[in-house]
């Protein structure tokens, strides 16, 4: 198992997690009917480095982590960490995690700042909560989760100085 950058050959397996995480409508933004074609741009822009969480040649995990606001904003990152439906409860987004701490720190970004983390996903709270994020604002019914309606969203953040 590693971790490693990704190339375009691995699309076809990211956007096979990033359709099955975004069509259950309770963690991520992204419209459920999401074209492929978007793929690009939510999640290997210009912007971002992604990675992908890889086992015996199979993708299992992605983040993608980039600057949070342009110019003046843009010491502190931004990231997205998803997992297969089919590999969750192993520890991988715990691992991704722990990379993407690294990755900030090597590329010399200040903290990093999740803008939506919706509050029903307690696994993702209590897993950054581990990392030293803390709940630093919070958006009343911030997110329409598709099965129980409008719900708050958190802002999550965390030094690395």
């Amino acid at each position: 198992m590693k971790i490693r950058r990704t190339t375009e050959l691995d699309y076809p397996q990211v956007w096979e997690i990033f359709s099955k995480v975004i069509e259950t409508g309770d963690t991520y933004a992204f419209d459920p009917h999401t074209p492929k074609a978007d793929l690009k741009k939510y999640w290997f822009a210009e912007n971002m480095k992604t990675f992908v969480f890889e086992e015996e040649g199979i993708i299992l995990g992605t983040y993608m982590i980039k600057p949070n606001q342009p110019g003046l904003g843009n010491h502190i990152a931004n990231c997205g960490y998803m997992v297969s439906p089919k590999a969750q409860g192993r520890g991988i987004g715990k691992l991704l995690c722990e990379h993407s701490l690294q990755i900030a720190k090597e590329d010399g970004f200040r903290g990093i700042q999740f803008n939506i983390v919706v509050s029903t996903n307690e696994v993702a709270v209590k897993l950054w909560k581990k990392y030293g994020f803390k709940i630093i604002g919070t958006t009343p019914n911030g997110f329409r989760h598709l099965e129980l309606g409008y719900v708050d969203t958190y802002i999550m953040y965390r030094s690395l100085d």
